[in-house]
């Protein structure tokens, strides 16, 4: 493409967003992925069997469709389809029953203990019925002047804490408990340590507003129509092409990196000024994943039969146990019982197994750069609450992280989540003021080492584009 505007390297829900941002205003845009595939955490594959779709990364994105940039794109008429189960998520117990979030906090609030009827919608229901507005604040710099100021500090009151401290406050049964703390699991962080109990509370809230769906046909379905959106506006994707160095990228006005601080360093840190690289060099990634997809002759037999209405089923019994298994890997410890994360979408897309068949897609914590095999400890957490599960495999898929840092060099050490979850990190991501420039007049940071962080949610790459902008009218 003659005379660019911006290239962007990297093609994950951040880098597109930041194209697509971009190329919206007028600006011709290239982005340059190295990879064969579009899509970086958003993908699509047949990793056990013709024709069993799996997610490699990302499954399930209630971030997606509560975000205030995807949702002003015109990503359904590019083929994106998002289907809702009956419940976002079934966290299930040693008695054979479970607690189910559902959108109603009322109705969730029916599957906790009688202790707790009024205390979950009383603590949710509020963040829930503003998500919107929640959303505009929270997925933003940390510095900033709020929109909703009211509503963000009563989100930061409690978002601060760790989430053992906030679910010990607010709930009196191990139920609403247990829940809350394996919602903030998401983290991949000790739940005794600060700010977990934001995770909890932001992705609870979005599961009453805005459900926890998948993408019909994928993850993959989402990176598409972001690159359906992009070309519409003039903007175009390479494949394939590998940036080792500034030096590979054609000139232009601005240069924006959907690249974990590791890869910034690799691509610009000749030309960085000594203490922003010493910066970058210090950010902290969390616990690696260790990720199953499995091949299934039939759906997972689960003992609480409300687990078979959730997109998504957290394993890990009581709060007290999912926090052991956190901080066990945290600490470099394979965890014996892991906090098992688990989703069954072809329960409500048919479309991603042949008839009679299904997928599921799990992962757990583990030490960053753990070489092992934890499918054994996994798959016994599954038959733990759904036995004859292993019955039902005709195949599986497993990577750990290392096998995630070698096929997405962001996923550093096999961490997910771009970076440990901590009160530095998260002010300060990677500094804390302009957090997407950087001293290098036209380079920009996109990825979700980045403002707000995780998820596929593309604010990282929308806010890096704005501050383009912003530089290209000075």
């Amino acid at each position: 493409m003659p005379d660019l505007d911006a290239v962007v390297v990297g093609s994950g829900p951040n880098g597109l967003a930041a194209a697509v941002a971009l190329a919206r205003e007028g600006w011709r845009v290239l982005v340059r992925e190295g990879a064969a595939e579009l899509g970086g955490g958003a993908r699509t594959a047949e990793l056990t069997l013709p024709g069993f779709l799996h997610d490699p990364c990302s499954a399930v994105h209630p971030l997606a469709v509560g975000s205030p940039f995807l949702r002003t794109l015109p990503l359904a008429a590019h083929g994106l389809e998002w289907v809702e189960p009956p419940a976002a998520l079934a966290h299930p117990f040693d008695d054979g029953t479970a607690a189910l979030l559902s959108r109603s906090p009322g109705e969730t609030a029916a599957t906790l203990d009688a202790a707790d009827a009024r205390a979950w919608p009383a603590l949710l229901a509020p963040l829930a019925e503003r998500f919107h507005d929640l959303a505009e604040d929270v997925l933003g710099a940390v510095v900033h002047l709020p929109r909703h100021p009211l509503l963000l500090a009563r989100f930061g009151a409690s978002g601060v804490l760790p989430a053992v401290a906030l679910a010990g406050a607010r709930f009196r049964g191990p139920r609403a408990r247990a829940l809350f703390a394996g919602i903030a699991g998401h983290a991949g962080a000790p739940l005794g340590r600060s700010p977990t109990a934001a995770y909890g509370l932001l992705l609870g809230a979005a599961a009453h507003a805005v459900g926890w769906p998948v993408p019909r046909g994928g993850a993959g379905r989402i990176s598409a129509a972001l690159a359906a959106v992009l070309r519409d506006h003039g903007g175009d994707v390479e494949l394939g092409r590998w940036v080792r160095s500034l030096d590979d990228l054609p000139p232009a006005r601005a240069t924006l990196l959907d690249l974990a601080p590791r890869g910034v360093l690799a691509v610009a840190g000749a030309r960085l000024p000594p203490a922003f690289r010493r910066r970058l060099e210090r950010w902290r990634h969390g616990p690696g994943a260790f990720k199953l997809d499995w091949a299934l002759a039939g759906a997972i037999p689960w003992r609480a039969p409300e687990c078979a209405r959730a997109g998504t089923v957290h394993l890990g019994g009581t709060l007290e146990e999912i926090a052991a298994a956190l901080d066990e890997a945290w600490r470099g410890l394979p965890p014996a019982r892991p906090f098992v994360l688990l989703a069954q979408p072809s329960l409500f897309d048919p479309s991603r197994a042949p008839p009679g068949r299904h997928t599921a897609w799990a992962y757990c914590h583990v030490p960053s750069g753990f070489d092992g095999d934890a499918t054994a400890a996994v798959e016994a957490q599954v038959e733990r609450f759904a036995p004859g599960f292993r019955d039902l495999v005709l195949a599986r898929a497993a990577r750990g992280p290392v096998d995630l840092d070698r096929e997405n060099p962001n996923l550093v050490g096999g961490d997910v989540g771009a970076g440990a979850c901590g009160l530095r990190q998260t002010v300060a991501r990677p500094r804390v003021l302009a957090p997407w420039s950087t001293p290098l007049p036209g380079l920009f940071l996109c990825s979700a080492a980045t403002p707000p962080g995780g998820g596929v949610h593309g604010m990282c790459g929308w806010h890096a584009a704005r501050a383009a902008l912003a530089a290209g009218r000075r």
